[in-house]
């Protein structure tokens, strides 16, 4: 299973900027998807999940700006990042696991068995 994330780069605040994570070898976005970001020195962070149905859930921070989405026929999850800030600066990664809903566990780290290689995401002010 493979995951390959883009769509990262340099983005001013208020900006807005698209990441994709695009599935190879088994159809991920049939599973639940999560994307996760990091910043160095901290741990990861959930960002947002989807699962088979197209739920969704989000980490608060990201509530009302980030849009998590998804595209069965090209098995690649999108996240939207609108009205960034400099604090949304840090690597982005996706992530799946072969369960079909992601619950309430959606933003656990350990609840994933595939990860990207991340994507970064610079916010200036």
């Amino acid at each position: 299973a493979q995951l390959v994330e883009s769509g990262g780069g340099s983005v001013q605040a208020g900006g807005s900027l698209r990441l994709s994570c695009a599935g190879s070898e088994y159809p991920a976005t049939t599973y639940c998807m999560a994307w996760f970001r990091q910043t160095p020195g901290k741990d990861l962070e959930a960002v947002a999940s989807i699962d088979r149905d197209a739920r969704t859930s989000y980490a608060d921070f990201a509530q009302g700006r980030f849009a998590i989405s998804k595209d069965n026929a090209e098995n690649t999850m999108y996240l939207q990042m609108s009205s960034v800030k400099p604090e949304d600066t840090a690597m982005y990664y996706c992530a799946s696991d072969r369960r079909y809903w992601c619950g309430d566990g959606w933003n656990s780290v350990k609840a994933y068995d595939y990860w990207g290689q991340g994507t970064q995401v610079t916010v200036s002010s």
